[in-house]
C-alpha cells in the first residue's frame, strides 16, 4: 500500500512517497524551523460493499459506530447558524476545527481507526499524539483515505515528528493487542467496579436527605467495596467546588462521606474541574481565569447557565484546583472522582503546543493531583487518558428513553441517547482492559421516571456487564422488589463472564463462558 505525504509550511512544500506495510510503524523524517500549515498522507483504499469502517470520535460522548461505505457522518452544519451560535452547539465536539462533508461515504475520526471485513481488521493507530491529533478521513466515493495532523500554525524550532503510525492486519485481538504493546500502555487497574450514581434519577435535585435515602436502599444490592457516587448537584454552581451547596448539605459533605464509608462503600464524587458556568462565583469574579479567544472567555456549551473553559496554565487556576482536590480527598475523604467535561481543558492549542499536547498535559496534571485516588474520566478525548485513568466513559450519556426527544436528535453527536451509548460502547469495546476499564454508562431496572421497555432494560444491564469494567445503576434501590433484586444479582454475575466474543449483525450476539459453561445472549 503506497501513500503520498505532503507537508505545507510557511516556507516550503514537501512531497514524498512511502510504502505502508503491515506491522510496520511509519516514522517521517522531521523538519525544522518552520510554521506548519498542513500535514497530510494520502492513499488509495477501496471499501468493499460488505466492509465497514470505524472512526473513533473526538471525545468520549461523540457518537461513533461502524459505518457502511454509503453511510453519512453528520455534523452541525445542517442547523441554522444562529441556533448553533446561541447554544454553542459546535463546541461540544470537533465542529469548530474539522470540516464535515455531511454527505454519504465520508467519515473521519481521531487517534485510531479500522476497516473490518468479517473478522479481518485493517487497523491504523497513532503512537504519539503530542505533535497533534492524528485525524483519519475516508472518502468511499473516490476510494481515498487520508491521514492528517491537527497542527495548523504550530511553529517549531527543532525536530518535528510528522507522523508515528502503527498499521496492522489481523483479527480483533491481534491488532488491538499489538497496538497497545507498541504504545507501551497497560491499564492502571484490572479491578472492575459496581455501584450507584445519583445522576439519572435525581439529576441536580439532590440533598443530604435524598442521598441518605438512596444510601439506605443501596444495602439491598451493593456489596462491600462497591462505589456509591454523589453526582452533579452537590455544588452551588459548576466551578465553585470548595464548599457544597449549604441548602442541600448544611453540614458539608464529610458527614455524608463518613456514612458511605460506614456502609463499606467507596465514596465517589462528580466534578468538572476544567470548566465553570456563568453563574459561578469564579466566573463572576475571575473572568481572567478563563481561556480567551478574541478577548472573550471560550464558551463550551449551553449546559447549566452556559459554561466556559478554564485556562489550565493560569497560576491562580492551578492553585485553585490544587486546593479543590486537596479538600476533596484529604478533608472530605473521597476515594473516587468522576471527572467530567474534561475536553474543556484544551479547546485550542498555541503556536508552541498543539491542542492534543495540551489535553495530554492536562490529563497528566489531573493524575498528579489525584495521586493514588481512582479516576473515572468523562467528556474527554480518549487517547490522552490511555494508561492514566483507571476508568473512562466510552460513550455519550444514556437517556431516560431510547433515543431522547425528537428535537434533540438533530443536534450534535455528543447528545444523550441510550441508542447511541450502546452502539458507541460496542464499537469501543476493545479499549476495555487495554487502555483502562470501560464505563458504558448506567443501566436501569426501575419503572418510575423512565420510558424504556422491560426488554431493553434487561438487555442494557446485560450489555453493560459484558462490554465494560464499570457496572452502575442510577435507580433508588429502596424501590426494588425482591424480583428486581434477583434480576440485579443475575446481571451482575455476568461481570465474571470469560472468553467473550461478539457477532454484530441485525442484533448483537454475545457468546461467553460462565462457570465453565458456554452461553449466548442475543441483545437489542
Amino acid at each position: 500500500m503506497k501513500y503520498a505525504l505532503k507537508v505545507v509550511t510557511d516556507k516550503n512544500t514537501y512531497d514524498r512517497e512511502y510504502v505502508l506495510e503491515s506491522g510496520e510503524n511509519i516514522v517521517v523524517t522531521p523538519l525544522q524551523d518552520e510554521t506548519i500549515q498542513s500535514i497530510q498522507a494520502t492513499m488509495s483504499y477501496h471499501m468493499e460493499d460488505e466492509e465497514v469502517v470505524f472512526m473513533n470520535g473526538y471525545q468520549t460522548w461523540t457518537s461513533c459506530r461502524e459505518l457502511r461505505k454509503n453511510e453519512r457522518m453528520r455534523g452541525v452544519n445542517h442547523l441554522p447558524k444562529f441556533v448553533v451560535n446561541q447554544f454553542s452547539l459546535d463546541r461540544y465536539g470537533d465542529y469548530h476545527f474539522i470540516d464535515y462533508e455531511n454527505e454519504k461515504g465520508f467519515s473521519h475520526g481521531f487517534s485510531y481507526c479500522y476497516f473490518r471485513k468479517g473478522e479481518r481488521y485493517r487497523f491504523f493507530g497513532s503512537l504519539d499524539e503530542n505533535p497533534g491529533y492524528t485525524v483519519f478521513h475516508n472518502d468511499a466515493n473516490t476510494d481515498t483515505f487520508t491521514i492528517s495532523r491537527d497542527c495548523k500554525d504550530i511553529h517549531f524550532t527543532g525536530d518535528y515528528h510528522c507522523f508515528d503510525l502503527f498499521y496492522m492486519e489481523g483479527n480483533e485481538d491481534e491488532v488491538f493487542d499489538a497496538y497497545f504493546k507498541a504504545l507501551g500502555i497497560t491499564p492502571k487497574t484490572d479491578k472492575k467496579i459496581c455501584g450507584y450514581s445519583s445522576w439519572y434519577n435525581r439529576y441536580q435535585n439532590i440533598s443530604y436527605q435524598t442521598i441518605s435515602e438512596d444510601l439506605l436502599g443501596a444495602k439491598k444490592i451493593l456489596r462491600e467495596g462497591d462505589v456509591f457516587q454523589i453526582d452533579d448537584g452537590w455544588e452551588p454552581f459548576i466551578g465553585d467546588w470548595l464548599e457544597p451547596d449549604k441548602n442541600k448539605f448544611p453540614n458539608g459533605l464529610k458527614p455524608m462521606v463518613d456514612e458511605i464509608h460506614e456502609n463499606g462503600y467507596i465514596a465517589g464524587l462528580w466534578l468538572a474541574p476544567f470548566v465553570a458556568e456563568e453563574k459561578s462565583e469564579i466566573y463572576q469574579k475571575h473572568r481572567d481565569w478563563f481561556f480567551q479567544v478574541d478577548g472573550n472567555p471560550w464558551k463550551l456549551g449551553c449546559n447549566w447557565s452556559g459554561f466556559y473553559a478554564l485556562d489550565i496554565d493560569h497560576p491562580e487556576v492551578k492553585e485553585y484546583l490544587t486546593k479543590v482536590f486537596d479538600r476533596v480527598f484529604n478533608e472530605w475523604g473521597i476515594d473516587l472522582v468522576k471527572l467530567d467535561f474534561l475536553y474543556g481543558g484544551a479547546p485550542f492549542g498555541t503556536k508552541d503546543e498543539t491542542r492534543a499536547a495540551r489535553m495530554i498535559r492536562g490529563c497528566k496534571w489531573i493524575r498528579e493531583l489525584c495521586k493514588d485516588k481512582l479516576i473515572l474520566g468523562c467528556g474527554v478525548p480518549l487517547w490522552p487518558t490511555f494508561g492514566l485513568f483507571e476508568y473512562s466513559r466510552v460513550s455519550c450519556d444514556v437517556s431516560l428513553d431510547w433515543d431522547d426527544k425528537p428535537h434533540m436528535r438533530i443536534i450534535h453527536r455528543e447528545r444523550p441517547s441510550t441508542k447511541h451509548a450502546i452502539s458507541t460502547s460496542l464499537a469501543r469495546r476493545q479499549l476495555n482492559g487495554r487502555a483502562f476499564l470501560n464505563d458504558p454508562d448506567v443501566f436501569f431496572l426501575r419503572d418510575k421516571n423512565l420510558n424504556i421497555s422491560t426488554s431493553v432494560k434487561d438487555d442494557l444491564a446485560k450489555f453493560d456487564a459484558f462490554v465494560g469494567g464499570v457496572f452502575m445503576t442510577s435507580d433508588n434501590p429502596n424501590e426494588y422488589s425482591d424480583e428486581l433484586i434477583e434480576d440485579y444479582n443475575r446481571y451482575r454475575s455476568l461481570m465474571d463472564a470469560k472468553n467473550i466474543r461478539y457477532d454484530i449483525g441485525n442484533h448483537i450476539s454475545i457468546i461467553y463462558e460462565l462457570d465453565g459453561i458456554e452461553y449466548i445472549e442475543i441483545l437489542f
